[in-house]
């Protein structure tokens, strides 16, 4: 009769056992969150026009430099001006002596109406001519009001705060109010938008978070994922892009370190709500497997 011997287990086939790193399931605030690819915008654009034609005699910025709004950037030859100005200023005058003498002379006629000594054509014809003197006198304030508007339109001003790009125009050139070119152009950046993209099917569940209060978005640098400023959902846009399936979406930060700027390619996470204490395990623990996680 035969017999079968199992033989044990050696000592080095034991050795070989992999070892198990174990780790508690514990409870944890889980943010949960939508990810989009976006694009940095500028708050507001603004290219500076001149509103005047006239020659450019002076720049008063540099190219790249922090202006407020009500600061002067450039100045354009006001003697012109200055000299329309004061003709409608001495018509003005004018027209205003002569009123005053039409006004004695009505009250000539009116005191000499009562005695008959004047006829009444004499003072009907004194009184359209006091008339048509008041007419010309307030067609000489508009005219003023006119020529001061277009002489501080040779001061140009910058209409918002933000960062002046490079100069379209140099200092000695003529420019004209019918230029598309512009002199320079002023994007602010602080604060500055935000324009990301996520799929149509998310919009429901994005509206709805909207009503517990503001979504925080937070922004990502591409490829790094350095967060680089966080920001408040502005809105969801009206419409889906039908061939993207793709809603865009708007966020505004207040970018006080300049860490963003426009046109920069980013990745914009969107925060929708905060799940308090739900069990969690190490991200190292969750497998992909055929039906996903």
């Amino acid at each position: 009769m035969a017999v079968l011997a199992i033989a044990a287990p050696s000592a080095q086939a034991q050795q070989a056992a992999l070892p198990v790193e174990v780790a508690k399931v514990k409870p944890a605030d889980v943010p949960i969150s939508l990810q989009g690819i976006g694009t940095v915008k500028a708050f507001n654009t603004v290219t500076l026009h001149a509103q005047v034609d006239g020659v450019l005699e002076r720049i008063r910025f540099t190219e790249g430099q922090a202006v407020r709004a009500g600061d002067v950037l450039a100045q354009i030859d006001p003697r012109p001006y200055e000299a329309a100005l004061e003709q409608v200023r001495a018509k003005m005058a004018q027209d205003e002596a002569q009123l005053g003498n039409a006004q004695l002379d009505l009250q000539r006629y009116t005191n000499l109406a009562r005695t008959a000594f004047a006829s009444r054509q004499q003072l009907a014809t004194q009184q359209a001519l006091v008339a048509q003197l008041q007419a010309q006198m307030q067609g000489d304030q508009a005219a003023i009001k006119n020529a001061q508007a277009q002489l501080s339109y040779t001061t140009l001003t910058s209409p918002i705060d933000g960062i002046t790009g490079i100069r379209l125009v140099d200092q000695g050139n003529l420019v004209r109010a019918s230029d598309a070119t512009g002199i320079v152009v002023i994007t602010q950046i602080q604060p500055i938008s935000v324009v990301f993209t996520l799929p149509a099917e998310n919009v429901g569940e994005i509206r709805h978070a909207m009503t517990a209060g503001p979504l925080q978005v937070t922004v990502l640098e591409r490829p790094s994922g350095q967060p680089l400023g966080l920001g408040t959902l502005l809105l969801v846009n009206n419409q889906i892009d039908a061939t993207t399936g793709q809603v865009q979406l708007k966020a505004t930060l207040p970018n006080q370190d300049g860490a963003l700027w426009p046109n920069q390619f980013i990745t914009a996470q969107l925060r929708l709500r905060v799940d308090h204490d739900v069990p969690t395990v190490p991200s190292g623990a969750v497998q992909r497997g055929p039906d996903g996680y």
